[in-house]
């Protein structure tokens, strides 16, 4: 029997895929526990429409980023933190600080995940960190400034 899994199910598949089961395996424990349901030609279609668009949405961020990535390349933001009269910083600037000015100061909303930093930066001054997506890469100037 034809089933459209609704749940990852160990042995069997992940959400999503249509597979082929034995009629009481799917009868006497997926339908029953709402695991699957049967893979009728309509909910086969749906579901490969639903799969196409969400993987439309999906190229559509990615082309987004990168062309926002590309558009920061070279440019620099300041980041205030709580500092010691030295330079040291109480707390070590994130991708999460670095995103979050990024959004108040280029009004551009870049994922944690894309930002990248070598080493965690402890000190007041000038850092470069990373910005990557797909296909682009580029470089972010940090000024970390004492508040």
């Amino acid at each position: 029997m034809k089933i459209i899994l609704l749940k990852d199910v160990r042995g069997v598949g992940q959400h999503g895929e249509v597979k082929n089961v034995a009629d009481g395996y799917a009868i006497n424990r997926l339908f029953p526990a709402k695991l699957a349901e049967a893979a009728t030609p309509e909910k086969v279609a749906a579901l490969e429409a639903q799969t196409a668009a969400r993987a439309a949405a999906r190229a559509q961020e990615e082309a987004d980023l990168d062309k926002k990535v590309a558009s920061l390349r070279g440019k620099t933001v300041s980041v205030a933190a709580r500092a010691t009269p030295q330079g040291g910083l109480f707390k070590s600037i994130t991708p999460k600080d670095i995103a979050l000015a990024l959004r108040e100061q280029h009004k551009l909303e870049i994922p944690e995940d894309a930002v990248g930093i070598g080493e965690p930066i402890k000190t007041v001054g000038e850092h470069v960190v990373s910005l990557h997506s797909k296909n682009e890469k580029g470089d972010l100037g940090i000024v970390v400034t004492s508040s």
